[in-house]
Parts: structure tokens; sequence; C-alpha cells
């Protein structure tokens, strides 16, 4: 496909002015680093040293995180935590990276969702995850929880520009907190984008999603082999939630956009050869997506940002986020 590079750099210097709201699974991911010592005595089991244990925002709050290091802290979340020291973890990690927590609501009956990756590595290997141990409530928010949610988001919503629900499936976003987020979002003009896993179809009356290859072959119920069939496939999810755009995430193959008038986009992967860790990418995709088309871009251009920030995030391991400067020093080297 050809890209205007002026038009693009022009975005992405925009992507410093958007107000953006995120609202939904906020997480932690607890990265805590060994080098493999030796097998234990008491089970056929690596014993690591200890180095460090590195907390990363994860889930929801990945996504508030790359908007974070791209417009400067112009960026509030809204979810829910528990009472526990994975707490604390998330509003040290929070705090660190600029972004406003003063909508955010505590719920002693729940878990902090937290997600503790164990690696390992010796000298002459690359670190290895060995396991993971997840800590989170699964149950949809209380009642008196969700209303609580629901009227932080009533006060926070006529004060940014762009609406993200991430949608992790782990309780936060009922049924009334989506139906009502996007209720506002229509009522105040503020455009609106969901990266959900499953029941696409239900988020109605949106701006824009991002769903990834195999969430979209689940939710419009057959395999995706051939790009008539990815086109068939956007169509129904525009045709199923009014949205103006689909964005389909590929992992090794690109992305596609989908848009009404039966207009396709299929878009390449950049740096393909340098993957090193996926983990957490599809955050930073639907946040600087949204970034870009909150600063006037439109959906295939906004994509376009979109795909080089993830083939710079790749590169790390665990959850990353890039900046400004680096978007602009990828898109010189295409």
């Amino acid at each position: 496909m050809n890209i205007d590079k002026a038009k693009l750099v022009s975005y992405i210097k925009k992507l410093t002015e958007p107000k953006i709201l995120v609202i939904g699974d906020l997480a932690m991911d607890e990265m805590v680093y060994g080098d493999a010592e030796r097998i234990s005595r008491e089970a056929p089991v690596l014993i690591l040293q200890h180095t460090h244990t590195k907390p990363i925002l994860g889930g929801a709050s990945n996504a508030a995180h790359n908007v974070a290091t791209l417009n400067g802290g112009k960026i509030s979340v809204i979810g829910v935590f528990g009472k526990d020291y994975q707490a604390e973890q998330l509003f040290e990690a929070f705090e660190a990276a600029n972004i406003d927590t003063k909508n955010v609501i505590q719920d002693e009956t729940r878990k902090t969702i937290t997600k503790t990756r164990i690696l390992g590595s010796i000298t002459t290997s690359i670190t290895q995850q060995i396991v993971r141990i997840d800590r989170q409530t699964n149950e949809p928010l209380s009642k008196e929880t969700e209303e609580k949610v629901i009227k932080n988001i009533e006060k926070a919503i006529p004060d940014f520009d762009l609406i993200i629900l991430s949608n992790y499936h782990i309780g936060t976003l009922t049924k009334n907190v989506i139906e009502k987020t996007i209720e506002l979002a229509r009522k105040y003009n503020k455009k609106i984008v969901v990266d959900a896993q499953r029941d696409l179809a239900c988020y109605k009356g949106i701006t824009s999603m991002t769903p990834n290859l195999p969430d979209t072959q689940k939710s419009v119920g057959f395999t995706i082999n051939d790009l008539s069939d990815m086109e068939k496939a956007g169509d129904i999810l525009l045709k199923e939630t009014g949205a103006q755009a689909i964005l389909i995430t590929c992992g090794a193959d690109g992305m596609f956009v989908a848009e009404p008038g039966r207009k396709y986009t299929k878009i390449p992967v950049f740096n393909k050869s340098e993957v090193f860790d996926v983990t957490g990418a599809g955050d930073t995709v639907t946040a600087v997506y949204s970034l870009a088309l909150a600063a006037g871009a439109d959906p295939v251009y906004a994509a376009l940002i979109g795909n080089v920030a993830a083939s710079i995030v790749v590169r790390q391991w665990g959850c990353a986020t890039t900046t400004v400067k680096e978007l602009l020093e990828a898109v010189e080297k295409l």
C-alpha cells in the first residue's frame, strides 16, 4: 500500500493533544526475574535465584499507560481495585506513569487484578517465561460498586475527547456500564473505541473496535481463510455495532480495516523479524489507534500508527510503551 509519510508524521505529532478516558479491567503485571541455578532435590523443577521484580501496568491499565507516554498524561482511568498489597503496587505504578486515578473505585470484596509472571534465564540464553499466576475476581461488579462506577463515568466523560472501553472480561464492564458509557459518549459527541475479546455485537453505537483475528472469528461464527472472508467479517461487525470502522489485528499478518461502503484496507506488519514478546501489544494498538482517531486521523492512518507502535513494543519484554519520538524515528525507516 502507498503511505503518505508527511500525512503520517503530521498525525503522530498531534498525538500529544487529545484527552483520553480508559474504562475497564485495571490490572498489574508483576514480572519476577531470576537466574536458573539448579534442579530442586524436592521435585523436578527449576530453582531460580531471584534478581529483581518489575511491576508493570497491564490490562486496561496498559492501554492507559500507552496513552500517557504519548500525550503527556492527559489520561484518566475508571475501574475497581481491592484492599490488598497489589493495590498499593498498582497505584504506585499509576503515579509513576502520570495517570489520573481520582475516579477509580475500591471494592474490598474484590482482588486487585494481578498477573505474576515468573521469568528465568541463564547466561547463554534469553529470558523465558516459566509460569504465570493470576489473582482476580471474575464475577461481575456488585450492584453497589456498579452504581459508583457509572456515577464516576457520568461525571468524567464530558472532560475527554475519546473513551476507550478495555474489556478483559474480569467483571468491570457489566452490561449496564457498557450501555451507559456508550449512551453518554453519544450524548456528548465523544468518540468511543472498544477493545474486547467476546460479545462484540453488544457494543452498539461506537466509533470503532479493535478485535484480534481469533476473537473476530468467534464473533462472526466462521473461520477467516482469505481476504474475502475478512471483508465479510468486517461487514458483519460494522452492521452489528454501527461503528465507523473496524480494525482487526492479525498478528504476524498485519491488520485489516473495514469501513462502511465496502471500503477495505490490508496493512502489512512492520519489523516482523524483530518480535520478542507480544504481551500487551494489543493494548498498545488500541491506545495509539484511539489517540490518532481523537487527533483527527482517518481509521486507516490511525491503524498505521498503531501498527508502527506495535512494532516497537514487541521488541521489549512484558507490557511496554512507546513515545512520539520513537514513532517518528520508526516512520522514517518505513
